[in-house]
């Protein structure tokens, strides 16, 4: 199976007044076509950011200061902006976090899925509509050639996201990037919009890129998964692989910390927090909060070791060279 997209050394920095501070830190993985892959990791551990960059939407004082970007075949950092302009919707769609934000109050959703088609040659204003009705069918939304005159506050948030993955898949492209699509949404609903997503995949043959804190959701729904940290993926590999063997410390500490555990247990979290950009700690950023930490943790930033050849992490247990450390046990099943 060939790469859709490759990202190799992805850097994004924010200039602070105190100076530059990394929010993506020479990221780099693959998206394999019909693929999703997850994208995991605390608030604040840069993958919102890592999205916008993929699609160079990072706005200042935010910038792509290095790294490669090929989509298939082509280096999307070496585009010109209009050119990017016409892959943005058309061969890469992005769904937001937050729908209420992203839709424009003050025109109906009709016209917002028609001008994602419009912008891109694919219907003409006299077709504009019956394409919308055809899409929030699609979706799932119930009597579509109703709604689709409503404005985005009428709608539920269910809805509302229903209508931000119909404007993304408007156009066909070849790879969505879901920003954290079930965040605002209560759990039946969440886990309708993630049945909607997996359809559209398998229908449409996409790939995806889901970006999300929730492992739940990462076990439900990706093939692969990336665990980002302070601004690096930590470990990447199947899912089923990571979620039974898991070698860095951190996926650990996020599998543990898992609901799941006997009635009336306390849930198990990580201690400490994430670091602020611009004050990561020396050396390995984990290594304050670490239960596992050892004496190059504090001074020096791992490399990335394989753990399988499908699987890695950044993480000195995994260094063949470090006597007496070798990878982390399994987990133990419950």
């Amino acid at each position: 199976m060939s790469h859709l997209l490759e990202v190799s050394g992805l850097t994004t920095v924010f200039d602070l007044p105190n100076g530059p501070a990394t929010a993506v830190d020479g990221v780099s993985f693959a998206i394999r076509e019909g693929e999703t892959l997850g994208l995991v990791g605390e608030s604040g551990s840069g993958k919102s950011v890592t999205a916008l960059s993929l699609l160079r939407l990072v706005q200042p004082p935010g910038r792509i200061a290095a790294g490669r970007i090929t989509f298939k075949g082509r280096d999307l950092m070496s585009l010109q902006e209009t050119e990017m302009q016409r892959v943005r919707g058309a061969d890469i769609a992005l769904i937001f976090q937050e729908p209420m934000t992203a839709l424009n109050p003050v025109f109906t959703v009709g016209q917002q899925i028609g001008e994602a088609l419009r912008v891109h040659g694919r219907t003409t204003r006299a077709g504009a509509r019956h394409e919308a009705i055809r899409l929030l069918t699609a979706v799932r939304i119930p009597d579509a050639p109703l709604r689709v005159d409503d404005y985005p506050h009428q709608l539920s948030g269910g809805m509302r996201q229903r209508v931000m993955i119909a404007i993304a898949i408007a156009c066909k492209p070849a790879l969505v990037i879901a920003d954290e699509p079930t965040t605002a949404l209560d759990v039946t609903i969440q886990a309708e919009i993630l049945d909607l997503l997996r359809e559209m995949k398998q229908s449409l043959h996409l790939s995806l890129l889901l970006v999300t804190h929730d492992l739940g959701v990462i076990a439900e729904t990706a093939d692969r998964v990336a665990v980002m940290y302070a601004g690096r993926i930590v470990e990447q590999g199947p899912v089923r692989e990571i979620f039974r063997n898991p070698q860095h410390p951190y996926t650990r500490g996020l599998l543990a910390s898992m609901p799941g555990g006997a009635r009336g247990t306390r849930l198990r979290a990580i201690e400490g927090s994430v670091p602020l950009l611009g004050a990561l700690p020396a050396g390995c950023a984990f290594h304050p909060r670490c239960p596992d930490r050892f004496a190059p943790c504090s001074t020096r930033v791992p490399g990335d070791y394989a753990a399988t050849p499908e699987h890695s992490a950044r993480c000195f247990l995994l260094d063949p060279l470090l006597e007496g450390r070798g990878a982390l046990p399994p987990v133990p099943s419950s």
